[in-house]
């Protein structure tokens, strides 16, 4: 009776593990993914762009390195405030 008992739990046992590894989903196992490269497609304005060897038009490198060399300046020393740009709206008189 013991040995029987012990056979039907083993029994039981193996049949739930077996359920487990069951797939309920194919159909969305299929389409893991799908979205993610979905949305990175998307995201491409050229996906040619890297066979281009066309230069970029814009500035010379005389010019964009003096404009550069001026945005990085303007952070070490900024410009002094010579007047207070505070304004409160009224002239400061009475209106009697």
């Amino acid at each position: 009776m013991k040995q029987l008992s012990i056979r039907c739990m083993l029994i039981i046992a193996a049949a739930s593990l077996t359920a487990c590894t069951a797939t309920t989903t194919p159909r969305t196992d299929d389409q893991m993914g799908d979205s993610l490269h979905i949305i990175k497609a998307q995201q491409i304005v050229n996906p040619e762009a890297a066979r281009n060897r066309d230069p970029v038009s814009g500035l010379d490198s005389k010019s964009a390195k003096g404009a550069m060399e001026n945005y990085h300046e303007s952070f070490r020393k900024p410009k002094s405030d010579t007047g207070s740009s505070f304004s409160s709206g009224g002239s400061g008189g009475s209106t009697r």
